[in-house]
């Protein structure tokens, strides 16, 4: 069984054009998305801004509600759960967010905000006992107990982010969505927070949600890669797989620009034309044909499944 199962998840967000009308129109942000990530495996997710990637993430965590589809947490139906119920259950799943500089409460200490959710969760019997859970988190993603009487302006922001990290090991959580919990940083700071979650994953066979526009990022990090379009999944599979040999034309523009140290003679950039279509006027057929270099007449009225392309590989594409 799998820890996460997503199941033809939609998040649309009504649109109303004066203060007294009636919605007409909706923002079509997560549209029919299906994955599973199992425990101790990474999934990683990509795509453009604005392409849904953290829309799904704050649906999967039950800060904005589903329009229609299932969530399901270790064989649990936590969709539509509210109150009490939710609350003893978000333990199990909990987020490390993009900015480490606004994601930390100022006035809180470093080790207050480590503490907090193990005293709303109930997790130490005893202040002692508080205390070194704290300071063991704080070790665990390598600050000092020392540092736990500081406030967040005291640190820099790969600090900032370590400290984010304990917080949401804190509660011992199967699962841990990172959204783009690196694009803020310096790239060499960048490293040591991903070589940390990489080791703390083996650490405490914890679940990684990933997301992020950085393919090299999520390839090295991820087992499976979701790439999503307007809202849409338009290719999956395994990271090697995906990374060696993308299938849809939108995975290979990505690709290409991802910076090579020893690039290849024969590796194309792929320049795609014109920005991200509306969510609410979405195109016809293919949502990705009016910027696709291969779209054929087809592609501008039929709208491709996801289907499997070979072995755990999927996309959606008329070409493939």
């Amino acid at each position: 069984m799998s820890l996460l199962e997503v199941t033809d998840l939609k998040v649309h967000f009504p649109v109303k054009h004066g203060l007294f009308s009636t919605a007409r129109e909706s923002v079509k942000a997560v549209d029919g998305v299906s994955f599973k990530i199992e425990a101790g495996k990474t999934l990683g997710l990509v795509g453009e801004s604005g392409c849904g990637k953290t829309t799904l993430s704050r649906a999967i965590l039950r800060l904005v509600d589903a329009t229609g589809g299932n969530i399901r947490l270790d064989g649990e139906d936590i969709t539509t759960m509210t109150g009490r119920a939710l609350r003893e259950r978000r333990r199990k799943f909990q987020m490390i967010f993009q900015d480490p500089y606004s994601s930390l409460n100022p006035r809180m200490t470093a080790g207050d905000i480590i503490r907090e959710p193990i005293e709303i969760h109930g997790l130490a019997k005893t202040k002692s006992a508080l205390n070194d859970r704290v300071a063991a988190l704080m070790k665990s993603v390598g600050l000092s107990a020392e540092q736990a009487s500081r406030y967040p302006h005291e640190f820099s922001g790969g600090q900032r982010q370590r400290i984010a990290i304990a917080r949401a090991l804190a509660v011992e959580p199967g699962l841990i969505i990172c959204d783009e919990p690196v694009s803020a940083l310096d790239v060499s700071i960048q490293a040591q927070v991903i070589n940390l979650l990489q080791d703390l994953q083996r650490e405490h066979s914890v679940a990684y949600l990933f997301i992020s526009h950085d393919l090299a990022v999520v390839e090295h990090l991820s087992d499976d890669i979701l790439v999503m379009y307007l809202g849409k999944v338009v290719e999956s599979g395994p990271a090697a797989e995906i990374c060696r040999e993308p299938k849809h034309p939108y995975t290979q523009a990505l690709l290409s620009a991802v910076p090579e140290v020893n690039p290849a003679d024969n590796r194309k950039r792929i320049v795609l034309q014109g920005d991200l279509p509306s969510p609410i006027h979405p195109p016809s057929g293919c949502p990705f044909h009016p910027r696709c270099p291969l779209v054929e007449a087809r592609c501008n009225s039929e709208v491709p499944p996801l289907r499997s392309v070979g072995g755990a590989r999927a996309a959606a594409c008329h070409l493939i």
